[in-house]
């Protein structure tokens, strides 16, 4: 009912959901970009529903404290405290090593203001779990979200940057001037 409802919404807003892959893997990365607005959590949740994937997410620790901690749980998500340094690569890695089907959805740009680099923690997992990265183009500017094939990253950090980056080319956020690109 959750699906058919989604398509519904996604339809009824004038959002076209573009797959590229055919299958997706037992285990892989989601990237998302980009990321300038708070409506790309629910767009995003409103896409894995009509799609019937079973996605979590990473947020700030502070979404998940009372009263709607248990909202955000409960919508998949897994509490990331950013005030310190912690091994959250390896904690993440260690949740693929234990599940025989996960993914994981992570915005590399790590905030909605606009950054100069990526954050390059989907990455470093996707590397340890042995997992391809999946990425979502979230194009506000042509109401399409275009989800790439999975994409198994060699270990050269600049090439494969190079490749996804190209992957996110002309994609325009709700909030184009916040951006990455």
């Amino acid at each position: 009912m959750f699906r058919a409802i989604s398509k519904f919404m996604l339809k009824l807003f004038g959002w076209k959901v573009i797959l590229e892959y055919s299958q997706l893997p037992d285990k892989y990365v989601f990237i998302a970009l980009p990321h300038t607005s708070n409506w790309d959590f629910p767009l995003g949740l409103l896409v894995r529903s009509a799609l019937g994937l079973d996605i979590k997410y990473v947020g700030k620790d502070v979404l998940f404290r009372p009263p709607f901690g248990w909202l955000f749980r409960w919508l998949g998500g897994y509490p990331v405290d950013r005030s310190r340094r912690t091994n959250y690569v390896d904690s993440v890695v260690d949740i693929y090593d234990s599940k025989p089907q996960f993914a994981i959805c992570i915005a590399p740009e790590g905030t909605r203001k606009k950054v100069s680099q990526l954050r390059t923690g989907f990455y470093y997992i996707a590397l340890g779990a042995g997992a391809p990265i999946v990425m979502a183009r979230l194009d506000w500017g042509r109401k399409e979200v275009r989800i790439s094939q999975p994409f198994f990253p060699s270990g050269d950090k600049e090439a494969d940057f190079s490749t996804m980056l190209q992957y996110f080319q002309g994609v325009k956020g709700k909030h184009p001037e916040l951006g990455f690109m």
